[in-house]
């Protein structure tokens, strides 16, 4: 999350909107959101269950926890771009997400 936080002025100008969700409920977000930094939009008190069901996203049962998913979506809201981790590694970096975009963009 930090990740995007430092590049946001480069998002913004490439005209692309950063959101995160969290299953975390309110008190914990507004903490991650405050010691991160973050001024984008953070959702939170989400069910990890439902959230892999609709995205496919990685549920740990045992621990009941959510793994990170990254989904970069088009203007016409049709995913260009997920990445699916199942464990701490695998994520869409920033500057991943800066290059791709940039690349799409040439090719138009």
């Amino acid at each position: 999350m930090a990740d995007y936080q430092s590049l946001i002025k480069e998002f913004e100008y490439e005209q692309i909107r950063i959101i995160a969700g969290s299953v975390d409920p309110i008190e914990k977000a507004k903490e991650t959101v405050e010691k991160l930094g973050l001024t984008y939009p953070v959702g939170y008190g989400m069910d990890p269950e439902e959230i892999s069901r609709i995205t496919g996203s990685f549920y740990e049962k045992e621990r009941k926890i959510l793994h990170a998913t990254g989904l970069l979506i088009r203007p016409d809201k049709r995913i260009s771009v997920a990445c699916y981790s199942t464990g701490p590694i695998g994520r869409l970096t920033a500057k991943d997400v800066l290059s791709l975009v940039k690349f799409y963009k040439s090719k138009k």
